[in-house]
């Protein structure tokens, strides 16, 4: 099993804030009367529900850590180092291409 790295959340504080320009001038050359404010377009919305989905989804399936907890205390888990030793080591070599594809 192979664990990827996951990003964080974005601050809530950050979605959708209003900010000031640092200049007066507008697109048309003239002077702006105060702050300008943002609009986000319909994509903000996917995201934010799309976030909160994936806030309330569990990232550990609990029934399957139980039965596994299970028939390690009972005696029933089997390992096979050969197995764990083939996928450690092809996982090393998806590191190694990756770093050397970012840094080429």
């Amino acid at each position: 099993m192979k664990i990827d790295k996951t990003t964080p959340p974005l601050p809530a504080s950050q979605i959708g804030e209003v900010a000031p320009r640092s200049t007066n001038a507008t697109p048309t050359g003239g002077t702006a009367s105060g702050d300008t404010s943002v609009r986000l377009g319909t994509g903000s919305a996917q995201l934010r529900s799309m976030q909160s989905s994936l806030d309330n989804t569990s990232v550990v399936d609990k029934e399957k850590v139980a039965t596994i907890k299970q028939a390690i205390s009972e005696g029933r888990f089997q390992l096979n180092s050969g197995v764990i030793a083939d996928r450690l080591i092809d996982s090393a070599k998806e590191l190694i291409s990756a770093h050397k594809a970012g840094s080429a």
